[in-house]
């Protein structure tokens, strides 16, 4: 088969057989087909979709790709968590912790930053010496001991995938319900689950930024993993605002510590419960997602979650003391002061310009190959419905570039929209599917 052809089919609306998918993806994963085609390809699809036909074809050549890993030899139900991506989206590092210690393993093989969103992967390994990178031996002794793993895709699971979400994310073909449906759950069945339960963004913020899509997406996942014969369910969830107070990797790492320690951020634990509460039904723990939800706040509550991300942090190599004293974490060479420019409350908070601000700052990505600053982000002291003064402190700053603090400021200043009359918080699940 023809490459250029092929692309020129897919460039035109043509249907690729199952047999064309896993020609030209196979060949792409052998750097038989170049980096540039396999990109005009993505684009095609942005562009002209896939049938569900050609869509099960790219997932199978997906999972295929590497190894299907067996975890039968856990005795426990295996349950995970897969969020679209969103800004200040952290939900991960507090879930993981909270299901597994309630005996419930938790495979977790996330990503990297994609766009404008923070990747659950770049926020470990804020942690110093933390390693993502495990071998399957690894990952199935870790899984044994802890009953969680939180690692990276392996050379040998859905190894496809990781090469096709590395250029997705800069050729601007992210927001493709085919491309993120394949890619998730390409992972997901790789990675040996029983369960999964997925957070789908909707919102300024998110890659799907209209319900509708988000719902399509929703429904997307669940189909592919029921054709696996896997659980799945869904929530929505919004993304017009980042999710807690921290948008950059160390700040949402500090900020996940607060929370497994008892702190409230409304907002960020009402999904985090959602999603472990709903774990937990899934994997038989309980009958009801609110049971799951009142187990998840017991975790918290006991110490037992927080006592749990410290053994998964140290197992994995990282240095648990700025989990237990963020002191002692390196600071940034730079920071500056946000000022509220209106008195009355904040309306809105426009997540996908946060998001752009903090890669300019260094928090995220513009080149695949671009390192990432642990420490730079944004820290909000106000969110959405809060009452302000003006010229009182709205958030702070981080940054080891002392260039991008001048236009970051401005550009989170207009990001940022006021009201005179009092804003009323809204809940961030918009609907649950299952």
């Amino acid at each position: 088969m023809n490459p250029v052809e092929l692309i020129r089919k897919k460039r035109d609306g043509g249907k690729l057989t199952a047999e064309e998918i896993s020609f030209f993806f196979t060949e792409c994963q052998k750097k038989n087909i170049a980096e540039y085609q396999a990109s005009a390809m993505l684009m095609a699809i942005f562009f002209n979709g896939l049938n569900e036909l050609e869509m099960t074809a790219l997932c199978r050549t997906m999972v295929h790709s590497g190894k299907v890993v067996d975890l039968s030899f856990l005795k426990i139900p295996k349950v995970d968590k897969h969020s679209t991506g969103g800004v200040g989206d952290k939900t991960s590092l507090i879930l993981a912790p909270i299901v597994s210690s309630l005996g419930v393993a938790v495979p977790m093989i996330s990503g990297r930053g994609l766009g404008h969103t923070g990747g659950t992967l770049d926020k470990l390994e804020s942690i110093p010496g933390f390693r993502i990178n495990l071998s399957e031996k690894e990952y199935k002794a870790q899984l044994k001991k802890l009953s969680c793993s939180l690692i990276g895709q392996t050379e040998s699971i859905a190894p496809l995938d990781k090469l096709l979400y590395s250029l997705r994310d800069v050729t601007a073909t992210v927001e493709s319900i085919p491309l993120i449906a394949s890619s998730i759950m390409s992972k997901k069945i790789a990675s040996g689950l029983d369960s999964l339960v997925l957070d789908v963004k909707t919102g300024r913020g998110a890659f799907m930024q209209e319900y509708a899509k988000s719902k399509e997406l929703a429904e997307t996942l669940i189909k592919i993993g029921k054709s696996y014969g896997k659980k799945v369910s869904a929530f929505i969830t919004d993304m017009n605002e980042p999710l807690g107070f921290a948008v950059g990797n160390w700040l949402e790492v500090r900020e996940c510590v607060r929370a497994l320690q008892g702190e409230d951020i409304a907002d960020l634990m009402e999904v985090t419960y959602a999603l472990s509460g709903e774990m937990l039904r899934l994997a038989g723990k309980c009958k009801t997602l609110e049971k799951g939800i009142e187990l998840s706040k017991d975790a918290i509550q006991s110490g037992k979650a927080f006592d749990q991300f410290l053994k998964i942090a140290k197992a994995q190599g990282g240095d648990i003391s700025p989990l237990i004293d963020e002191k002692t974490y390196p600071k940034s060479k730079y920071t500056s002061t946000i000022y509220a420019s209106k008195t009355g409350f904040i309306a809105s908070m426009d997540s996908l310009e946060i998001g752009l601000a903090a890669i300019e700052l260094g928090a995220g990505r513009i080149k695949k190959e671009d390192a990432i600053e642990p420490k730079a982000g944004i820290m909000f002291l106000k969110k959405c419905g809060d009452k302000v003064q003006v010229n009182s402190p709205i958030a702070e700053i981080y940054s080891d570039k002392k260039s991008s603090l001048e236009s970051v400021s401005k550009r989170v200043q207009t990001a940022i929209a006021y009201s005179n009359k009092m804003v009323a918080p809204k809940s961030k699940i918009l609907e649950y599917l299952k």
